[in-house]
């Protein structure tokens, strides 16, 4: 019984609605009929203004970095420990990601350090939800106002989850989801600009069509376009956007199942915690709800994790790590700063170890994987 890390999942009407945009609506490139479906449906569902879908999360970054008007040398404050997309969107307009160290209960970032890294170039705060877990948003949010900077979350992994009632992506100024087939609700490739700080609404539109006001023509509302501003083409294919709408009619069952999943590997695996150095992702706090995105274990060191990594996959089960710290990278050294030092991330880097889970996971493979673990540890 072979247990992949992922397996990507076709739950409901995806093809038919490929069908239906293929031969029925006969549109396949962005801004059909389907595009303005999705977006309606995360507007209304989460209580956002305005969505706009992008065809990556790093599409949607990167009009967040245009639309906060970043320039060479301006400062934006966000944890190393994240996807390198997080960083390349804003170092695209040349600026400087300063990198904070993250805590060790969530793996977000240490909101205590951020006003202490402000400089006079600071100009945004990047709030990354890992693991669907929320930054501490209220804190994150005062510092913001305080010193008026910008804060985008990026959201990719936490689509559905909530802060105090409010839906990660939607209590910044800008937020950005993935829809990539790693996430629990999926298009293959895309992602969506969330838009909460009606200040760019107008622009946003005109970034995502290549810098023109094609979307106003489209409304009626000017009797021709032309080329306004800068932009690209950030707009998802209307057949990504079919398969997206089926995803999100099925959403509630889709996180539904991956919470129970969660919840079973937590207290399968909480005995074993509580007699080794392991340690295990945590629970919802107080005010805020997770979506299941992922399972991950901290062991000891990272030779432990090699070990491990390879007594499961001995066993047919598929783990994996993330991220190399971004202030380690080439990159990283080259492009950015790091303000003080950054323990959390380094260490927890080394010890963390992301287990299966996915949709059409059942209860026996969960235990399989819990078991090999046990077999190890009894080793």
């Amino acid at each position: 019984m072979k247990i992949p890390f992922n397996k990507p999942l076709i739950i409901g009407k995806e093809l038919e609605y490929i069908t239906e945009a293929a031969t029925k609506n006969i549109w396949l490139a962005g801004d059909g009929a389907f595009t303005h479906k999705c977006q309606k449906w995360l507007e209304q569902r989460l209580k956002c203004p305005k969505v706009l879908l992008t065809h990556s999360c790093t599409a949607a970054l990167e009009m967040c970095a245009i639309l906060c008007n970043i320039r060479p040398g301006d400062e934006i404050i966000m944890p190393s420990y994240t996807f390198v997309s997080t960083a390349n969107a804003f170092v695209l307009r040349g600026g400087i990601p300063v990198f904070l160290d993250i805590r060790p209960d969530t793996l977000n970032i240490d909101e205590t350090l951020i006003e202490s890294a402000l400089t006079e170039k600071t100009k945004a705060i990047v709030a990354v939800h890992y693991a669907g877990a929320a930054c501490e948003m209220d804190r994150i949010m005062k510092i913001a106002r305080k010193h008026r900077l910008l804060v985008i979350e990026d959201a990719a992994q936490a689509l559905l989850s909530t802060y105090k009632k409010k839906h990660l992506g939607t209590i910044g100024d800008l937020g950005t989801v993935s829809f990539h087939e790693t996430k629990n609700i999926i298009s293959g490739e895309g992602g969506a600009l969330f838009i909460n700080n009606k200040r760019f609404n107008d622009r946003s539109e005109i970034l995502r069509e290549k810098g023109t006001n094609r979307t106003r023509f489209f409304r009626g509302e000017i009797d021709k376009y032309t080329w306004v501003d800068t932009g690209s083409s950030y707009l998802p294919s209307e057949l990504t956007a079919a398969f997206l709408y089926a995803q999100l009619e099925n959403a509630d069952r889709i996180i539904a199942r991956r919470c129970k999943l969660h919840a079973l590997y937590h207290r399968l695996l909480s005995p074993l915690a509580e007699k080794t150095d392991l340690e295990i992702a945590g629970r919802n706090t107080t005010g805020m709800t997770n979506n299941g995105h992922l399972f991950y274990i901290l062991v000891k060191d990272r030779q432990e994790r090699t070990a491990l990594i390879r007594h499961l996959k001995q066993a047919g089960i598929e783990a994996t790590f993330h991220y190399v710290p971004l202030h380690t990278s080439p990159a990283g050294r080259k492009f950015a700063r790091t303000a003080g030092r950054l323990p959390n991330t380094v260490r927890l880097s080394e010890r963390i170890l992301r287990l299966p889970l996915y949709y059409d996971m059942t209860e026996a493979q969960v235990q399989k994987v819990v078991d090999r673990i046990q077999r190890f540890y009894e080793k």
